[in-house]
């Protein structure tokens, strides 16, 4: 495996071929801020929240960091004003949905997002794909998934699958930024129990 000179922010760093941006940032102890990436998954690009400019055989463009692989010479900028406007957008998008959102709120004041900006259509979820991505690549169970395309796409449980795994394993709940997947999982949790009751009256 052959190895790569890039520049980020200015800093000569090396990596090896095949790795992504975001992980010779990482690596060479640069920041990029995440909402859909975790080491142990593949890389997805969901979020966008990873966002930098790269310029390579002098054109520039804005490019996923956590898919985009390592060229030599590439000059990478994670923080420039168009990036920086790109992650604003986002994260007040996001906070329409997730308002509540911890991660969120940091990188609001990080990038000066305006909560206000989109009205408010609380899901609590952002669509990150953790908790699916998890519990198919690393459980091999698939109790949570994508419903619905576009607009209207949200993440269930799977009932058939999750009344057997889900109840000792809540592995993915810690990958949640927004908590929403515990709120749900406790919420099924209520109903079944209420159900049960209500069965045995």
């Amino acid at each position: 495996m052959s190895e790569i000179r890039l520049h980020i922010d200015g800093a000569e760093v090396t990596a090896q071929e095949g790795m992504t941006v975001l992980r010779a940032a990482k690596e060479a102890g640069i920041r990029i801020p995440t909402l859909c990436h975790h080491e142990m998954l593949e890389p997805y690009g969901g979020c966008r929240i990873c966002t930098v400019e790269i310029e390579s055989r002098g054109r520039t463009s804005l490019v996923a960091a956590c898919l985009y692989p390592v060229e030599q010479g590439l000059l990478v900028r994670t923080r420039s004003e168009k990036v920086d406007k790109i992650r604003k957008v986002l994260v007040e998008f996001l906070l329409s949905h997730a308002p509540d959102s911890p991660i969120l709120d940091e990188l609001a004041r990080e990038y000066g997002a305006d909560p206000s900006r989109f009205r408010r259509e609380s899901s609590f979820c952002l669509l990150c794909g953790l908790c699916v991505r998890y519990c198919a690549e690393i459980k091999k169970k698939n109790a949570v998934g994508f419903v619905e395309n576009g607009g209207k796409r949200i993440i269930s449980f799977v009932p058939e699958i999750a009344i057997k795994e889900c109840w000792n394993c809540k592995e993915c709940f810690p990958l949640c930024p927004t908590s929403y997947l515990q709120a749900a999982y406790f919420l099924t949790e209520g109903l079944s129990l209420s159900t049960d009751a209500v069965w045995k009256e």
